[in-house]
C-alpha cells in the first residue's frame, strides 16, 4: 500500500462565501480544495494544472464525499490539507481535510475522484508514468 505526502494550504473565508445562515455555504468548501490543490500541484508535485492544459489533458471530478464538522464564519482561516489517496489506470483519489486555523478544530473533511481526460475529446486517459511518478510522493 502506497503512502502519500499530505500537504497544506493556507487559505482565508472571503465575505461571498458567506450564506444566509451566516456561515460558509456548503459549496464553497470544494472551492477550497480545488483552490488547495492548484497551489499544491504547483508548489508540492513541480507540475501546475496550467501544464496538464498545455498537454491537452485535464482532469474531471467524478465523485465527492464531504462530511461537514463544524462551520466557519467570516474572517476565519483555515489549513486545506490535501493528499492522493491512490491511483487507477486513469485516475485517482484525493482525500482532504479543511482546519480552522486558530482551534485546529475539523471543519469538515471528504474525498474527491478525479479521472484523467483528453480535452479534445473529454474521454479518460491512462496517467502517464511521468505524471503518476511526480504526484506518487
Amino acid at each position: 500500500m502506497n503512502v502519500f505526502t499530505k500537504f497544506e494550504t493556507e487559505l482565508a473565508v472571503r465575505p461571498d462565501d458567506i450564506d444566509l445562515y451566516q456561515h460558509v455555504h456548503s459549496t464553497r468548501y470544494l472551492d477550497y480544495v480545488l483552490a488547495a490543490r492548484f497551489d499544491q500541484m504547483e508548489r508540492c508535485y513541480g507540475m501546475p494544472i496550467q501544464e496538464f492544459a498545455r498537454s491537452g489533458l485535464g482532469w474531471y471530478l467524478t465523485a465527492t464525499t464531504v462530511q461537514f464538522r463544524r462551520p466557519l464564519g467570516l474572517g476565519d482561516r483555515m489549513i486545506v490539507r490535501t493528499w492522493i489517496d491512490s491511483f487507477t489506470a486513469t485516475g485517482c483519489r484525493v482525500q482532504f481535510e479543511i482546519d480552522r486555523l486558530d482551534t485546529r478544530k475539523r471543519s469538515c473533511d471528504g474525498q474527491c475522484d478525479y479521472v484523467l481526460v483528453t480535452l479534445a475529446t473529454g474521454r479518460a486517459t491512462e496517467i502517464p508514468d511521468e505524471v503518476r511518478a511526480k504526484y506518487s510522493i
